[in-house]
Order: C-alpha cells, then structure tokens, then sequence
C-alpha cells in the first residue's frame, strides 16, 4: 500500500456504538432471490472459479473456508480457492499495480477479505468495482443495528458486504492472572509486576495496530478527535500520553520488548506454550472456541477494557479488475447466508459473530456484540500510529 494516501473530500462524523440504532439511518439494499438479475448472475457464476484474499493465519477460518468451498462447489457450481495472505495491504498493493499498469479485466484476485485503513485505500484509489450489496438477497437479513454501513467512519457506499464483527480482547490465563487487567492503568501495574508474560504483535500487523488504537482510546478522555481526519497538532497531543504508556510498558514485555511477534498466531502460540499468560485476539469467541477445540488449555477466558473493546465489522470486497465478479458475488451471498453465518459464529467452528439479524438465525444464537463497544477511529490515527511506531520502535 502507499505511504501516504488521498484525504477523504471531506470529514465524517464519528459512529459512536453506544448509539447503535442510529445506524438505522443508513439504507441496506437486497434484491430478493428470484430476481431476474440475481438469476442472471448465478447463471454466469457457473463454472467460475473465485480467488479469495484472506488472512491465513488462522487454522480454524482456514477450516470454515474449505467447508464453504465445499458447499458453493455444490450448490451453485463454483469453486472457491482462498489465497492465504499475511497481511491484506498486500493484496491492495498488487490491485493498485495492476491499475497502473493498465490492467483492467482478468484481474488476479476476485474477493477480498478487508476493513478499515485498507478499504479506505480501494475506495479512494478506484480500486474496487461498482457497488454490488444492493444484488445480494442476503443482504435482507443483515442487522441494521450493527456498524455496517460505515468501515472506520468511512461510508461503505455498497462497495463491500458485511462478514462478521470483531472485537480486541485479552485471551488472560485465568489460572495465572488472578484478577484480569481491565484498563490501560491495570495492565501497565500487571506486566511490571509480571515482566516477560504480555506482549503485543508488530504493528503494522493488524492486532498491533489494533492494540495501540485500544490503549489510545483508554488514554483519550474526549475521543470526539479521533472519529475525524488526523491533524498533526491533534496527533502529537493525544499520542503523547500513549508513547509514555509504551516506554514504560516494553522493559516488562515479553523479551523486554526488544522483539515483537509477527502476527496473532505466533503469540496465541506462545500462549498455548505456557510463554505467555495473556494474548491479544480480535475475535470475542476466540478464547472459548480455542478451549473448545483444544488449541488452547483450558482456563483461558476473553477480558476486555472495562472503558469498552474495540469493535468493527469485517467485510467481503470485489476488486475493480475481478475476473469472476459473478462468482465472487454469489461466494459473498452465501457467506451471508443463514446456514454460514451460524456455522460460522459456533465456537466450535469459528466462534466469530454473525452480522445477521437474531430472528433470521437459529434459536439461542449468541449476539454479535458480546461487550460494550467503542468504535474505530478514523484511519488517517491508524496510519500515523503505525509510522510514529516504527519510528520509536521498529527494531
């Protein structure tokens, strides 16, 4: 991805989640199923074969995956084939390549896994194809409520659909830590007291990143800054007292914070070895699920900032120069479908939250947003966070 990106035209509102049904306002279209152009489309999509960026680092989404391909192949006659990626930015960087060489059809990559500042970088640098929400029939079941309409204060505009829904979490080794830190205060006073048994992924991975946007909410008393476009008199100010919290944080880290690990699975890895008694996770099902399945001992519990966990939605796109845009289209729809978004929230499977209404999901279906929320900041603090990081940090 560039270094430096187009400014938005203009600054957004922030989406405040302890609002939520103001979301209401925002207009989610579907086509119903037998609509002629939907047929159309699931006849074109035969035979196709849809290649999907998405994050691999995970054994179980790798899981659910093969299960849907398995599914799609079957039901519409279209083959999924994930591409496992470490970090999607990639996959943005090879779109904007092909633009600027020209090639605008028999693109390379027909689905992508994305939010945030990555989104924001396809919608601004024409990267993705016309908006194509409004034919998925799916999309009727989609919970209005949710933050679905707006990725990172960034409209979505029909540009992408919603998956499912995250938020950051400590997976915490009940067994060890006694009383789990629910504030930027308490997990300070805990890895000093603690030192080598936290640690956090390298930003720009996204759990680290991910992380320091936590810790910056945690530290911002007026958070009304960070939902518009970063300034730099505003970032100095309000990322001052998140750089003191790191210096004071990283001789107590896991190697002294002198090595970061690359991704969330290596240290959900160091966790599971005993390495480590807390880890970061996105996905608030993630702990229960990893005991479930035995990847992780039992006795790890998810603990999130009492102040709120930061929550998003994550969503499927269809790059500009997509040469299976049908079939991407109707992997995108059963993605959304019932049957999916269940399997998919089941811990036993994935245990990440559906972005369907409850009434259009099995009986007893857990809800999405499992903790209080606080919604992501604007991209322009993600990107400057990530780049001051480096700077102070980056080994």
């Amino acid at each position: 991805m560039p270094k430096t990106l187009p400014r938005l035209r203009t600054l957004l509102r922030p989406l405040r989640l302890a609002a939520l049904p103001l979301l209401m306002a925002g207009t989610l279209q579907a086509a119903p199923a037998d609509d002629p152009l939907w047929q159309q489309t699931l006849q074109e999509a035969k035979g196709q074969s849809v290649y999907f960026n998405a994050w691999g680092g995970s054994p179980e989404i790798n899981a659910y995956l093969q299960w849907a391909g398995t599914e799609i192949q079957r039901q519409y006659g279209v083959k999924l084939v994930q591409v496992k990626v470490d970090d999607i930015a990639q996959s943005v960087s090879q779109l904007l390549a092909n633009q600027q060489a020209g090639k605008n059809a028999g693109g390379p990559i027909d689905l992508l896994w994305v939010n945030g500042e990555n989104f924001k970088a396809l919608k601004e640098q024409g990267l993705l194809g016309a908006p194509f929400t409004g034919e998925l029939p799916n999309m009727a079941l989609v919970d209005r409520q949710l933050p679905v309409t707006e990725d990172f204060t960034v409209p979505v505009d029909g540009l992408e659909a919603p998956w499912g829904i995250g938020q950051l979490n400590l997976m915490v080794n009940k067994e060890e830590v006694g009383t789990p830190p629910t504030s930027a205060a308490a997990l300070l006073a805990w890895a000093k007291a603690h030192p080598g048994r936290f640690t956090y992924p390298k930003p720009p991975q996204f759990h680290g990143s991910s992380f320091l946007k936590q810790i910056l909410l945690e530290l911002t008393p007026d958070p009304a800054p960070l939902y518009r476009e970063a300034t730099d008199a505003e970032f100095d100010r309000l990322s001052a007292p998140l750089w003191a919290w790191l210096d004071a944080l990283h001789p107590s880290l896991w190697r002294k914070g002198k090595l970061f690990p690359t991704g969330a699975a290596e240290t959900r890895q160091l966790l599971d070895d005993g390495e480590l008694a807390m880890a970061i996770s996105f996905n608030p099902s993630e702990a229960r699920s990893s005991v479930q399945n035995g990847t992780l001992p039992a006795g790890i519990k998810a603990v999130t900032m009492a102040k709120g966990a930061l929550t998003n939605s994550h969503f499927l796109a269809i790059p500009f120069n997509a040469n299976a845009r049908a079939g991407a289209k109707v992997v995108a729809n059963f993605l959304l479908s019932p049957a999916a978004q269940a399997r998919k929230a089941d811990p036993a499977v994935w245990g990440d939250p559906s972005v369907l209404r409850r009434d259009a999901l099995p009986e007893g279906s857990a809800p999405a947003l499992r903790f209080k929320a606080q919604a992501e900041p604007h991209p322009s603090w993600q990107l400057r966070l990530e780049a001051a990081w480096a700077e102070r940090y980056g080994h």
